[in-house]
């Protein structure tokens, strides 16, 4: 299970959610069976979705957050709850590259530059609400951040990382949202700067035994912090059966009968791999609903 909090200025002006999700990006390895740089990348965009999630209101709200940047990876999608649950997938999970000189994973290359990132949240209404911007750095992080500030005018900050082991196995991830609201005083908005330069990778700060507690607090170090918020968080995929039966049968009658053509069709979920099976008979038995 990940971990995520929420911590508040004293003043309220300022709200800092970090998330430590070493063990939903390790699931995402496990489901996917990416390469250290489509775990980076894909990992990176969980966390922010799920980090995203966490600040809508309703029980029932939800969050996908899409990027396509003409690299090798293709798109990513990620899809979180309200309570930041979060699942995600990618076009492909192997991507090999050469490392940044400074030895990081590049995932900039790996994602792309040349696209979009683009936010659908729904929160309930008769239609979603949808934002996109152009990519700037394919790094995710920045490209989160970019978005906020010109498709929601929000001053945000956004930190993420994925340290990855030689055997592909997961050694730390997580990440911090850190928005203003529009009272924020400039005062307050010079301790922010000050702290964000200051601090070490997030990569760093896990790794040195940090939690994402003492992420969020040091963050806003100087503003007398207060935790909102503190619960677990998984990769969570809410596939099944019935869901899948129900997206066939909104298929038009003329793909329907294709696919009764076959003894028994099978359709895989991509955010979890999970696997449903239909017998001839019960895919002709959606023509006559």
């Amino acid at each position: 299970m990940g971990r995520i909090v929420r911590v508040i200025s004293e003043d309220a002006a300022v709200v800092c959610s970090a998330i430590d999700g070493r063990d939903i990006v390790g699931e995402i390895e496990r489901i996917h069976k990416t390469s250290a740089v489509v775990t980076a990348a894909l990992g990176r965009l969980a966390m922010g979705t799920s980090l995203i999630g966490f600040g809508l209101k309703g029980e029932n709200d939800s969050v996908t957050v899409r990027i396509n940047g003409g690299g090798p990876i293709g798109g990513m999608t990620a899809v979180s709850d309200s309570a930041g649950n979060v699942k995600c997938c990618c076009d492909n999970s192997v991507v090999e590259l050469p490392l940044k000189p400074n030895g990081k994973l590049d995932v900039g290359a790996a994602v792309g530059r040349d696209g979009t990132i683009s936010v659908v949240k729904d929160l309930g209404l008769k239609e979603p609400y949808v934002g996109q911007t152009e990519l700037v750095s394919g790094e995710i992080a920045e490209d989160i951040t970019n978005y906020f500030a010109v498709s929601e005018q929000t001053p945000t900050v956004c930190a993420l990382g994925v340290l990855v082991n030689p055997d592909l196995s997961v050694k730390c991830a997580g990440g911090f949202i850190i928005q203003l609201l529009p009272f924020a005083s400039d005062e307050c908005i010079d301790v922010i700067e000050k702290n964000i330069a200051k601090m070490s990778s997030v990569t760093s700060l896990l790794e040195s035994g940090m939690t994402a507690t003492d992420i969020a607090m040091l963050a806003l170090d100087g503003l007398k912090p207060n935790k909102l918020d503190d619960f677990e968080v998984s990769y969570r995929c809410t596939c099944s059966r019935e869901r899948t039966k129900r997206i066939l049968y909104s298929l038009n009658k003329k793909d329907i009968e294709s696919l009764a053509e076959d003894e028994v069709t099978e359709v895989k979920c991509h955010f979890c791999g999970a696997s449903y099976k239909f017998s001839r008979e019960e895919i002709l038995e959606l023509l006559k609903k």
